[in-house]
């Protein structure tokens, strides 16, 4: 079977299976969360194994350690993906919830109804706890889904689909309602985002190049986020203490993440006090620091910032650093530089703060609170498919909500109209 005929044939079981999906119980999803929680627990020694082979495989193909580290699974990862899946368990079922029910004057009820998208395709690099992430969240969800991880954690992914099915035949799911594509030939890709007989959305999560080339060439509806160009910005009311704290944490907390901190916006007159500090903690730490030129007549011995450091998404530990006059030059600098996805104000001025949250046109946009925050995780939606910068639909980290979409009922009792 070539890449064509095997893509639409997961496509047309995945057709097949989101049709069950999406009348199962909610007692019968969250079994089976549970059951793939337990499998993942028990298979502890069979994961980490599959996934050395591609640490190994990585290293041998000289992955940098940004893609390494996003590739590990780690015991404590695998706790998370364990815990992930118990807490999307225990999160309220979207699908079939009524919302916005009104008397109409005819005496017809409308509202709308939360229903699953149907099949979603999602293409990942690296991490083998997304394909975790993805299928909790899609069956909760009522989605069935098609997972294409890339080709150096293919081992894993594997590793990890067999936990998944182990779960879904356990309670009687068909196990077709989450596939792990098994090819690693590229040509996968070009078939499933041009398949919308059999996928409603594709959700790709890695690099910049990836999603550019998804976004121009797909048939079907992308959810999106091409970069994580995040800012703090520290302002002429911050508290020190936080803002050094913060700063630390969002830029040194991961540095492969896209909630990671890429630009450190000062304003001037706080800029003698707390950069000093800062600059002896991330060169303690190894960081690059790159700077303006009024931040290089602080910080003379760091490097020189250019236009481009601006708008790059390192993914390094790397940090460039500008001053500003006023929280407004900040936000025009964040607006212009940034890629939408998340920046923080450390303030104790709730003027400033409130300004911020509404003039910055980001997914997320936090008061003193590190970038890292931005995560469905953290934010309490038990997992994420991926962080959306687009405007339509869903926007931010997308959980169950963002994974269904609205249609209207109407209720009546024999009503015609006049």
């Amino acid at each position: 079977m070539n890449v064509e005929e095997y893509m639409i044939e997961l496509g047309q079981q995945a057709r097949d299976a989101a049709r069950l999906i999406a009348k199962a119980a909610t007692g019968t999803k969250n079994e089976a969360l549970l059951a793939m929680a337990d499998a993942i627990d028990n298979s502890r020694d069979a994961l980490q194994s599959a996934n050395q082979k591609d640490l190994d495989n990585g290293r041998a193909n000289g992955l940098d350690d940004a893609m390494l580290d996003r590739l590990e699974l780690t015991p404590a990862r695998i706790d998370t993906m364990i815990e992930g899946l118990r807490q999307v368990a225990g999160l309220p079922d979207p699908v079939g919830a009524i919302t916005d029910l009104k008397y109409r004057p005819t005496g017809i009820q409308v509202g709308k109804m939360r229903v699953p998208l149907g099949v979603i395709g999602i293409i990942y690099e690296s991490r083998p706890n997304v394909t975790v992430e993805a299928a909790s969240l899609c069956l909760k969800s009522g989605n069935a889904t098609i997972l294409r991880g890339g080709s150096e954690a293919i081992n894993s992914n594997q590793a990890v689909a067999e936990c998944i099915k182990s779960g879904l035949t356990a309670v009687g799911l068909p196990e077709t309602a989450v596939q792990v594509v098994e090819t690693t030939d590229r040509a996968a890709v070009g078939q499933m985002i041009t398949m919308p007989e059999y996928v409603d959305v594709i959700v790709p999560r890695g690099g910049k190049g990836l999603i550019e080339r998804i976004s121009a060439d797909a048939k079907v509806t992308v959810i999106k986020h091409l970069d994580g160009i995040c800012h703090v910005y520290i302002d002429s009311d911050a508290d020190k203490a936080k803002a050094v704290n913060v700063a630390i944490n969002a830029k040194t907390h991961r540095y492969g993440t896209c909630n990671t901190m890429e630009t450190l916006l000062v304003n001037r007159s706080v800029a003698a006090d707390v950069l000093p500090e800062l600059a002896e903690r991330y060169q303690a730490i190894g960081v690059e620091l790159r700077g303006c030129d009024a931040t290089r007549e602080l910080l003379p011995y760091i490097n020189e910032a250019t236009e481009e450091d601006w708008s790059t998404e390192y993914l390094a530990p790397i940090l460039s650093i500008k001053l500003v006059d006023d929280m407004a030059e900040a936000i025009r600098h964040i607006n212009k530089y940034g890629s939408h996805h998340t920046d923080s104000i450390i303030t104790e001025n709730y003027t400033k703060s409130r300004a911020f949250l509404l003039e910055v046109d980001s997914s997320s946009v936090m008061v003193n609170a590190s970038t890292r925050f931005a995560d469905g995780f953290e934010y309490g939606l038990g997992a994420e498919i991926g962080i959306s910068t687009d405007k339509i639909h869903a926007r931010g980290p997308v959980g169950l909500d963002g994974l269904t979409s609205e249609k209207y009922v109407v209720l009546g009792d024999g009503h015609i109209r006049n």
